[in-house]
């Protein structure tokens, strides 16, 4: 597999960073990760807008020109003989000396992984994790290097696919999951929790919010406890790279699964567009 690192396309094996880049040495770095269906990146407008918030937000001088990404995303794409893909799109602060600076950084560092579609069953359970979500180190969420709270979620459910933790914040509020973001329908509402909560305004998440309406369900977004989502009809998770998941079991609560109506039908919704659309933005001018 082939990846793009500063300017050249290599071979991952021969990849390699500095010790001295700060997206090392103090995790100041931020990523994305899309995929891409027959050569399309699905949402990259959005997901390169929510980059560049937290390049501007972190004083990492860097910025991303739309057709400059895509070129070198076709270009791997061609180099790995692939059509569709998941891509991770990372921008590291750079090189500098020990210590944390005051100033912004301007030697950033970009890198672009891509790999093969993993494989899905096409459900999963959940269960309430021990560990609670961390607050934001700053005024919102970033989609940073600073992983380590998702990693204590990965290892307290241990080596299970099929299984995705979801956090509570130290209020008992749900949060998100260790790699998504969690929805529950009951009756004709769909409910997730608030970005206030501290949570990543995931992209898929924002696409879902659009669509709710196509599918009959008003949005409630808030803070709420366990017992709340306990007690719904339907429930699943997303995220950029396994799309809509659905849940066929909360702890020991069983739910409808790959059955669920609703879920069904926003699968549906979400596969009209992720050859076409780049942007959230565009459902509102009416594309589709």
């Amino acid at each position: 597999m082939y990846i793009y690192v500063d300017g050249e396309i290599v071979n991952k094996e021969a990849a390699k960073i500095s010790p001295f880049d700060h997206g090392f040495l103090y995790g100041a770095g931020l990523f994305e990760t899309f995929r891409v269906y027959d050569g399309h990146p699905f949402l990259l407008g959005d997901h390169l807008m929510r980059l560049q918030k937290g390049l501007d937000d972190l004083q990492i001088s860097y910025k991303l020109i739309h057709h400059e990404i895509m070129t070198i995303l076709q270009e791997l794409l061609i180099v790995n003989q692939l059509k569709d893909a998941c891509i991770r799109l990372n921008i590291s602060a750079g090189i500098e000396e020990l210590g944390l600076p005051s100033e912004e950084y301007h030697n950033p560092s970009m890198i672009m992984f891509i790999k093969k579609i993993p494989n899905f069953n096409g459900e999963k359970e959940a269960v309430i994790l021990q560990t609670t979500r961390n607050t934001p180190e700053g005024t919102f969420r970033l989609k940073s290097h600073h992983f380590l709270n998702n990693l204590y979620g990965k290892r307290e459910v241990g080596n299970k696919p099929n299984v995705e933790g979801v956090f509570l914040t130290k209020e008992g509020y749900i949060a998100e999951g260790i790699t998504s973001n969690v929805f529950w329908i009951k009756g004709n509402t769909l409910y997730t929790p608030s970005i206030h909560t501290g949570i990543l305004n995931g992209i898929t998440r924002e696409f879902i919010l659009n669509i709710a309406s196509r599918v009959e369900l008003t949005v409630n977004e808030g803070f709420f406890k366990v017992e709340e989502l306990m007690n719904c009809h339907e429930a699943f998770i997303t995220n950029s790279i396994q799309e809509i998941v659905p849940l066929s079991k909360i702890n020991d609560r069983l739910l409808p699964g790959k059955k669920g109506a609703i879920t069904n039908r926003m699968q549906s919704i979400y596969a009209q567009f992720k050859t076409k659309l780049w942007s959230v933005e565009e459902l509102n001018e009416g594309i589709g």
